[in-house]
């Protein structure tokens, strides 16, 4: 879930309008407040944290999606992968993480077999020859 849906959320189920989280955060308007809530600016470090003091939740839960956000580590592919992942219902999720395991481990098994099918291969060859 992207940190301005987040936000929502947490604005709608505690009741806050942005005048309200504006209130509660050091140097943020309105405007400011306004902007992060539909996802068009992303609020700093010292505003996270006020963020997480006003809804009552760890800053952890805000930061985790931010920095899964800007990984530089991750490919798109990955991004996009887990994007679909979050939209699934727990038992859709469940299969494709499932799947996802059994792909990974018929490749780490087909591995080392066609390397022992061409090792034994050029083990005839060699004592043919």
């Amino acid at each position: 879930m992207s940190l301005d849906t987040t936000l929502r959320l947490l604005a709608k189920a505690s009741g806050m309008s942005a005048a309200d989280i504006a209130t509660a955060i050091p140097r943020a308007g309105v405007a400011t407040v306004s902007a992060w809530l539909r996802g068009e600016k992303l609020p700093g470090r010292e505003q996270l944290d006020a963020l997480a003091r006003a809804f009552g939740v760890p800053a952890g839960a805000l930061l985790s999606e931010l920095a899964c956000t800007l990984d530089p580590a991750r490919t798109q592919g990955e991004h996009d992968l887990l994007a679909a992942y979050r939209a699934l219902d727990t038992r859709q999720q469940g299969a494709l993480l499932e799947v996802a395991r059994s792909m990974a481990g018929t490749r780490r098994r087909s591995t080392p077999k066609s390397n022992a099918g061409s090792t034994s291969r050029a083990r005839t060859r060699r004592s043919t020859t």
